[in-house]
């Protein structure tokens, strides 16, 4: 089932970029948050509640491994091609919410679903038009303490970031120093 987006506010303003990430961070982002997994079992072993994944072949694994995630972003790429029609068959079963987000940037719009399936007690998929690479960002600043945010780090495997105030202050710090409306983007993680 595909619902319309619960955003706020007029539709062209849903799509419009808060926060862009600005070229010097670029290099931050390099670095695994948190320990690499390549066992999905493992990682499922070692997750907290509620646990989002962020990434077509992240949720893909997970899923086979006999779990789903309760919030899953996916956008049908990965390593900048398309991901096989099983990948994005899998990962999109089941309740799923379209939401547009251009490459490098954080909408409005992504970071209220994000935040809307994390209190949604029922699985989630959110699809992003455009690219989800940074979505683990809001997902970490919006999860509560405990909850698992997977993404995938290419040629390695999955990094498991357990959500901790010291962790959600070190991602507010860097997403304040991103271009943009930072104030608007924590005004709806910090709900």
């Amino acid at each position: 089932m595909t619902n319309p987006s619960t955003s706020d506010g007029p539709a062209d303003d849903r799509s419009e970029p808060l926060v862009s990430l600005p070229k010097p961070l670029r290099h931050e982002l390099k670095d695994p948050i948190g320990p690499v997994e390549t066992d999905p079992d493992a990682l499922w072993a070692a997750a907290g509640d509620p646990i989002v994944t962020v990434g077509d072949v992240v949720t893909y694994h997970l899923l086979a491994a006999g779990r789903r995630p309760d919030v899953a972003l996916v956008d049908g790429i990965t390593k900048r091609e398309a991901v096989d029609e099983t990948i994005r068959e899998t990962v999109t079963t089941g309740e799923t919410v379209d939401v547009s987000n251009p490459q490098g940037t954080i909408t409005a719009a992504l970071a209220r679903e994000v935040v809307a399936a994390i209190d949604d007690p029922d699985p989630v998929t959110i699809v992003v038009d455009g690219e989800e690479d940074l979505a683990a960002l809001p997902a970490i600043v919006a999860a509560p303490n405990g909850a698992s945010v997977v993404y995938g780090q290419p040629d390695e495997g999955m990094v498991r970031v357990t959500v901790t105030d010291e962790v959600r202050a070190e991602i507010r710090s860097l997403l304040a120093r991103f271009d943009g409306d930072t104030e608007a983007l924590f005004s709806i993680l910090d709900r």
